[in-house]
């Protein structure tokens, strides 16, 4: 049990070592012996959980999407309207990327590189199912404008990862009353 729990704790490490250098570096000013020694681990240790550093960078994002969505839809269900549940994921997305900085930053940097593959980039699409389904039912209810879920998610959810990184850059402070003037352009910007 405690050799399985050093197993747990040496994986987290890398994984939060990944994010930290990444975050920092890039993806290509972070090779895998500077993420071993952060982690504090040998760096043939990486290769017991990883194959390399593409299977290490795709492992980590799938697991930081699947933590943000987990997140993000955590107190919505598909039976309340259309704008009530967009209010409720757009707030909880808000919530996460000015709570969670250094995994949402890593998202970030993970739509922009091609060093995430197809197949992790559709696995993370996946985890976002829910916001596409709603935004499908709003438009089929003539709530939502009838745009392409690339248009609705640049125009509503993207400018969230502009704030962040201004938050982060102390150029500008989000309060409550930011992030509902923030919300209701993000929803005047997709609603019929």
């Amino acid at each position: 049990m405690a050799q399985l729990q050093k197993s747990i704790e040496k994986r987290n490490a890398l994984v939060k070592a990944t994010i930290h250098l990444v975050n920092n570096n890039g993806f290509h000013a972070t090779p895998m012996s500077k993420i071993a020694k952060m982690a504090s681990v040998s760096p043939a240790t990486i290769y017991l959980y990883f194959d390399n550093k593409q299977d290490l960078v795709n492992k980590v994002y799938i697991e930081v999407k699947a933590a943000f969505t987990a997140y993000a839809f955590k107190n919505y269900n598909t039976d309340i309207p259309v704008a009530e549940g967009f209010e409720i994921i757009w707030k909880r997305i808000a919530d996460f990327k000015l709570k969670e900085v250094q995994e949402a930053m890593f998202l970030a940097q993970c739509d922009n590189t091609p060093m995430i593959d197809e197949t992790s980039r559709q696995e993370g699409l996946k985890h976002l199912q829910p916001l596409l389904d709603l935004w499908e039912r709003g438009k089929q209810e003539g709530i939502i404008k009838p745009l392409s879920p690339y248009l609705l998610y640049a125009y509503s959810i993207n400018p969230l990862s502009f704030l962040m990184v201004m938050q982060q850059r102390g150029v500008f402070q989000l309060n409550q009353d930011h992030l509902e003037d923030a919300y209701r352009a993000a929803w005047d910007s997709i609603k019929k």
